[in-house]
């Protein structure tokens, strides 16, 4: 039989049921209020997020609204031209350091021989000096030799460089065809088009065979950029280009003869029609490819 409980045993039960459920509903709101925080928290976020977008948004309408303010210059046709013509200009960065080694290393070779030649030039000097007999041929040989100097001193860059460029190679033409742009300076239809041409154009049919104009090597075969599929012939110092090709013939690093097939004319990359532009450079420099040869 269960043990019949005494008044106070009653009143201390009843207490220590209280005092459970006091702290049952201490933790109870406890944990509400925590739920509670963490939504506080997450509004806020989404405030804060919903804040940088907006900001952001504010920042592109701004730089919209000024650029369309001072397109002026931005979209001005000559800067859409200078910005295709640096696009289009194809630099070829080994064949710059290959051009710089070779001048540091040809100046150190010439110090060097200039060193050893010093004695020679003495005794020669004292030979020529001693002849008598009215012919004088060094100091005449010095005489032009002073002349020519004299003469390129007096040539703009780009005339030496076509005087460089006939003296160590030899041309033919390409192919056979209509000059339609020349080099320099051009009025161009479209902003697209560069208005300093850095070569000629011979127009003729698609398909055209283009002969190599001199011996060489292939140092470049792509199809990237606005030349479209092209070719890069280098001979010593002097590189040719043959750009808006329909298909290339030879690839990188071939040996070339000249009057050798190398590709057909096209109209790849920026070209408005079937042409071939035909380039020659020297160190780097375009020169007229007319003041060459006869195209």
């Amino acid at each position: 039989m269960e043990r019949a409980m005494t008044v106070e045993e009653r009143i201390r039960r009843a207490e220590e049921i209280y005092e459970r459920r006091k702290r049952n509903e201490g933790l109870t709101l406890i944990n509400e209020e925590r739920k509670s925080e963490k939504k506080n928290e997450k509004k806020d976020i989404k405030l804060l997020k919903k804040m940088v977008i907006q900001l952001l948004v504010c920042i592109c309408v701004y730089l919209i609204i000024y650029t369309i303010q001072n397109n002026q210059y931005i979209f001005s046709e000559d800067f859409i031209n200078k910005v295709n013509e640096i696009i289009s200009y194809d630099i070829d960065f080994i064949k710059i350091y290959e051009n710089t080694k070779n001048y540091i290393m040809s100046t150190f070779r010439k110090d060097e021989e200039n060193q050893g030649n010093d004695t020679n030039t003495i005794e020669n000097t004292l030979e020529d000096n001693q002849t008598n007999n009215g012919i004088g041929g060094a100091v005449e040989g010095a005489e032009q030799k002073s002349e020519d100097v004299g003469e390129n001193q007096n040539l703009t860059q780009e005339e030496q460089d076509i005087v460089n460029v006939k003296n160590t190679t030899s041309f033919i033409k390409p192919i056979e065809g209509t000059i339609s742009s020349s080099y320099g300076f051009r009025e161009t239809a479209t902003g697209a088009v560069p208005k300093n041409h850095t070569g000629t154009d011979i127009a003729a049919v698609t398909g055209t065979k283009i002969k190599s104009a001199t011996d060489g090597q292939v140092v470049l075969a792509s199809e990237e950029g606005d030349y479209g599929k092209h070719l890069k012939i280098q001979i010593g110092e002097v590189s040719i280009i043959y750009a808006h090709c329909n298909s290339l013939y030879v690839k990188e690093g071939d040996m070339i003869t000249q009057g050798q097939e190398i590709a057909e004319v096209g109209s790849t990359g920026n070209s408005t029609g079937p042409h071939l532009h035909f380039e020659i450079r020297i160190s780097e420099r375009t020169v007229d490819p007319q003041k060459i040869l006869e195209l």
